[in-house]
């Protein structure tokens, strides 16, 4: 063991079986062993933070770089520094709200280049599944995209079709084939239609107003409808940013029948509620909606029995622009959140005041994100033979979100002026730093796993 480079050492190491005193040996990027603290090698340089925990590299797998194409909207340099700040050691990219979107091969490639020299944190891709491009799943899989993204309603994106309930049928089998996740925002159009009809002349700058217009049935009836398409196809279905808590029941009997169904909930689902947002708040529009208190409650319970397996960000930014902050208008405003600097603070924030623990919060933001994306391998937990990525936390800290603390390319969030617990003190990847004391190293070294 005298060969070790380095020890990471503190009172609070969260590694798979709990917390422990530890220290994470790590040579050449890898995590080498784990010993107690009076059991160093000699020769290690020692990094030791005391009572602050160290956690496993979080894992983000709902995320919205936008480039190429769109970098005016945020961007490898501007995402991956912020995903650095907020403790995120490894980003998965969307298809789509890039140009040209990832629904083949030579797009993945085009993405690839952009990504070239700009990454703080590692990365990877999801293809997508749009239109009639079922020929170029395979490809895409053999290509070393980590599973595909779907709409079935409109994204509202130019370039990324969704797909008809008849052309998902036709990509299901090579979907299957393929053994990788299919990532379904889970909406359907018809009782989205008819909220409209019930919405002509309303007041679009109240967001009760948005609320009614994307009702619980419309992510109820596409749920029904994929975990129907899961059982007759058998591919690994995950829905993303589940909004409704209507749909638990559904989830739960999916998944007691055995089949292979994950579910995602996002920060902003669990931390706000509809009560709470002023009316004229577009920073808060997403899709689906922010729904009731009752609802936010019944999806914690979710996370409480594992329901809900992962919390990702859907970190999805555009131009302030887009979001008609003045006018207010939630008819009018892009839909989306940034929240990848301040996730962990949000959801340790919530995860503390319920008597949840710092492993609970490494278990759903960087274990399973990592085992939907099929990293495990490599990436979401401290553990002998993966990555040395590791997050410093000071679970005690407090922070206020301030438009200077985001790190993305436009400084706006629905978060900012948030007190908030919990604090990112240090980010390693691959054993080297990354970010540290508000700073990030000059040249990034991230890199596509």
């Amino acid at each position: 063991m005298d060969s070790m480079a380095q020890a990471f050492v503190s009172e609070r190491v969260l590694t798979p079986d709990g917390t422990h005193a530890a220290a994470v040996l790590v040579e050449d990027g890898r995590i080498r062993a784990i010993c107690a603290p009076g059991e160093i090698p000699g020769g290690c340089e020692v990094h030791d933070y005391g009572e602050l925990a160290i956690l496993p590299g979080l894992v983000d797998t709902h995320v919205h770089i936008n480039e190429p194409g769109r970098t005016e909207w945020e961007g490898f340099w501007t995402a991956t520094r912020a995903a650095a700040a907020g403790g995120y050691t490894t980003l998965v990219d969307m298809p789509l709200n890039c140009l040209p979107e990832t629904t083949n091969v030579s797009a993945l490639e085009a993405k690839r280049a952009a990504a070239a020299g700009k990454c703080f944190v590692d990365w990877a891709a999801w293809g997508g599944v749009a239109g009639d491009n079922a020929l170029d799943i395979q490809p895409l899989a053999d290509a070393g995209v980590k599973g595909y993204k779907c709409f079935l309603v409109d994204p509202g994106c130019e370039g990324f079709q969704m797909v008809t309930i008849e052309q998902l049928e036709a990509a299901l089998p090579h979907v299957a084939r393929t053994g990788l996740p299919l990532l379904v925002h889970a909406e359907l159009q018809p009782p989205i239609d008819a909220a409209a009809l019930a919405l002509v002349g309303a007041d679009w700058r109240r967001y009760d107003t948005y609320l009614r217009s994307r009702p619980d049935e419309a992510e109820m009836m596409a749920i029904r409808l994929l975990v129907d398409l899961c059982r007759r196809y058998r591919f690994p279905l995950h829905i993303v940013h589940l909004a409704t808590s209507l749909a638990l029941p559904l989830l739960r009997a999916a998944r007691a029948e055995g089949l292979p169904v994950t579910v995602e909930t996002c920060p902003h689902y669990l931390h706000f509620s509809a009560e709470n947002i002023p009316d004229g708040s577009t920073l808060h529009k997403c899709a689906p909606p922010i729904r009731g208190r009752e609802n936010r409650e019944a999806l914690w319970n979710a996370v409480r029995d594992e329901t809900i397996d992962l919390v990702a960000t859907d970190h999805s930014p555009c131009p302030p622009a887009w979001k008609h902050l003045q006018e207010g208008r939630f008819d009018q405003a892009w839909g989306g959140i940034a929240s990848l600097p301040v996730a962990i603070s949000v959801m340790w924030t919530s995860l503390h005041d319920r008597g949840f623990t710092l492993n609970d919060l490494a278990r759903l933001m960087a274990q399973k994100p990592a085992a939907l994306a099929r990293l495990s391998g490599k990436k979401g937990a401290i553990q002998i033979g993966l990555d040395a990525d590791l997050t410093i936390f000071d679970p005690e800290a407090s922070i206020e979100v301030t438009p200077e603390s985001l790190h993305t390319r436009h400084l706006v969030s629905p978060y900012v002026g948030s007190r908030l617990r919990g604090k990112v003190e240090a980010t390693w990847l691959g054993g080297r730093l990354v970010f540290e004391n508000n700073a990030f190293v000059d040249v990034p070294f991230g890199r596509e796993v």
